[in-house]
């Protein structure tokens, strides 16, 4: 349905709203496989997923009504296969911005894209890029954040917070929805008119543990490091013991606390 709520040009102006769905990048992909064009910015937003998912198959859960679960359509075809990262941290910079703007809370993203206040997860971004061969043909860009959920799973408790928790207040979905989907689309046009010299340099100061001496784990091991960049391919730069060390998705694990 057309969007006039919205005062983007084009993200969420098609904005599809689902009671309940398995996924809503899955409903999206489902949609973007039939041969009618979809408009690039069509958000699918859903009430209840059930089924969602975050990075390599973890799965994402979220109480029915109270937060934003979403997918975007981009059509990134100006960017290069090997520069894929770059709509990654556009999409982080832009949640960090909107979500800033909303609460007055700083938030930041632990690598590769999960969103943190305090040490504690506040939701989460998972992009599945479809290719045509060597080319770029469409980004689906899934998105959860905690916003009036007030309670967690004990597995969860003293990990995940929620806006209402930061704030002690309700939060209106499609208000935040517009905010973000206002910061996507304009970081979105400065990645396609080729303005994305500072990008990094503001994925950087938003990135958890930054330049911060730190514990990780990789395997069986726990050591002390910092992380000092990410490459253009998305892997995670850090100094340990005076050398430079990349990791790939799921390679470390990241201690808060470690007595």
């Amino acid at each position: 349905m057309q969007n006039n709520t919205f005062s983007t040009l084009f993200v969420g102006q098609n904005l599809i709203k689902l009671t309940t769905v398995d996924s809503t990048n899955n409903y999206l992909k489902i949609l973007v496989s039939k041969s009618e064009p979809l408009a690039e910015g069509t958000v699918i937003m859903a009430d209840d997923q059930f089924a969602g998912r975050g990075q390599q198959n973890s799965t994402w859960i979220a109480a029915p009504g109270k937060n934003l679960t979403f997918s975007l359509l981009l059509h990134p075809l100006f960017l290069p296969i090997n520069d894929q990262f770059k709509l990654n941290m556009v999409i982080c910079n832009a949640l960090k911005t909107a979500l800033a703007n909303f609460t007055g809370k700083n938030i930041v993203f632990k690598w590769p894209n999960d969103l943190y206040y305090n040490d504690q997860k506040l939701g989460g971004i998972l992009i599945e890029n479809l290719l045509a061969g060597n080319k770029y043909k469409s980004a689906i860009v899934g998105i959860g954040i905690n916003v009036n959920q007030l309670e967690f799973s004990p597995l969860l408790a003293g990990k995940a917070t929620s806006i209402a928790q930061i704030l002690q207040e309700d939060v209106n979905l499609v208000q935040l929805l517009a905010e973000i989907c206002s910061q996507i689309e304009s970081g979105y046009l400065r990645l396609k008119s080729g303005a994305y010299a500072d990008l990094q340099a503001q994925y950087l100061t938003g990135l958890y543990k930054y330049d911060e001496i730190a514990w990780y784990k990789q395997g069986d091991v726990v050591f002390e490091a910092k992380i000092t960049g990410v490459t253009s391919s998305g892997q995670l730069v850090m100094e340990k013991e005076g050398k430079q060390l990349q990791f790939n998705l799921k390679e470390i694990e990241f201690i808060t606390n470690r007595t």
